[in-house]
């Protein structure tokens, strides 16, 4: 289950069955300044929801309030100028990557939310089954579907384009929060097929560049780590580029028994936290063995 209610002038989106836990809609992304309004609010809807959880955004990394805190994180670059970040942030192979992608005949710049964008999102999505080893959960899905999910928090938003001639191989959408105080990559994708040509890089480097010219301290890619999994390729990728692990505190707060119960018996946690890593390293390959064999059978057989 999923829902979407206002509260606050937020959007905040509410989960689960069993456990009803509410949300921003963008966790990560923006932020609560009020908890305490916030959750007065929560209490008087009549919407049944058992835990409230919200995160604190960076530069503060200090509990500030008093709710159960869990430490959560950011894969996050702190931003000054492009030069710093190109001559004392990265190392060469990022540059190199970067290099190479100029001179493959990538150009990135930002661009509008408008159809052209829209149709170009759509065939990056729509180019691979599978991705990083799992279902690419966009493929398939119709151009308005694309535009009605990007359309998004287009306030706050910032879309750089990766074009090889005129066309899109590679978007990022970045959504700032309230204060400016960071950018987050809410999507950082790129067409498999022109891998060679590192528009990944190159959108990095640009997305730097944006939060750079605004004065936006903090570039934010999503997760450093998730649960158990403290490495993977895209960990490695994020911290060539710059990025590192900054811990920030997540909190929850039951709203009803249901919600304190769940808080003590550490229910809220997603089940992958319950389970050895060894034992999630093992079936993540396994997993990934089995999606790209389907995809090359599918390949295959089109």
């Amino acid at each position: 289950m999923r829902r979407l209610i206002h509260v606050c002038g937020m959007e905040m989106r509410v989960t689960g069955r069993l456990l009803r836990v509410v949300r921003p809609e963008a966790d990560g992304y923006q932020f609560v300044d009020d908890p305490e309004t916030m959750l007065e609010e929560l209490r008087q809807s009549r919407m049944r929801m058992d835990l409230f959880t919200f995160m604190q955004r960076l530069p503060d990394t200090t509990p500030k309030y008093p709710y159960h805190m869990e430490w959560d994180n950011f894969a996050a670059l702190p931003v000054s100028t492009f030069d710093h970040w190109w001559n004392d942030q990265i190392g060469f192979k990022a540059r190199n990557k970067a290099k190479q992608a100029q001179k493959k005949g990538v150009v990135v710049r930002e661009v509008p939310f408008d159809d052209v964008l829209v149709k170009g999102i759509w065939e990056v999505y729509n180019e691979a089954t599978v991705r990083q080893g799992a279902p690419n959960q966009h493929y398939g899905k119709d151009i308005e579907t694309v535009r009605r999910e990007e359309a998004t928090f287009l306030d706050s938003s910032i879309f750089l384009g990766a074009f090889l001639g005129q066309d899109l191989i590679g978007f990022i959408k970045m959504v700032h929060n309230q204060t400016r105080s960071q950018a987050g990559l809410m999507n950082i994708v790129s067409m498999v097929r022109h891998r060679d040509k590192a528009p990944s890089n190159a959108l990095v480097a640009q997305a730097v560049k944006s939060c750079a010219e605004r004065k936006i301290p903090y570039l934010v890619y999503s997760k450093f780590a998730y649960g158990k999994k403290q490495t993977s390729s895209l960990s490695d990728f994020k911290e060539r580029n710059g990025f590192q692990r900054i811990d920030v505190p997540r909190y929850y707060v039951p709203l009803t028994r249901t919600g304190s119960v769940a808080l003590k018996l550490s229910l809220h946690k997603k089940f992958t936290e319950h389970v050895p890593e060894p034992v999630l390293a093992k079936i993540r390959e396994y997993r990934t063995a089995w999606y790209n064999r389907k995809s090359q059978s599918v390949t295959e057989t089109s």
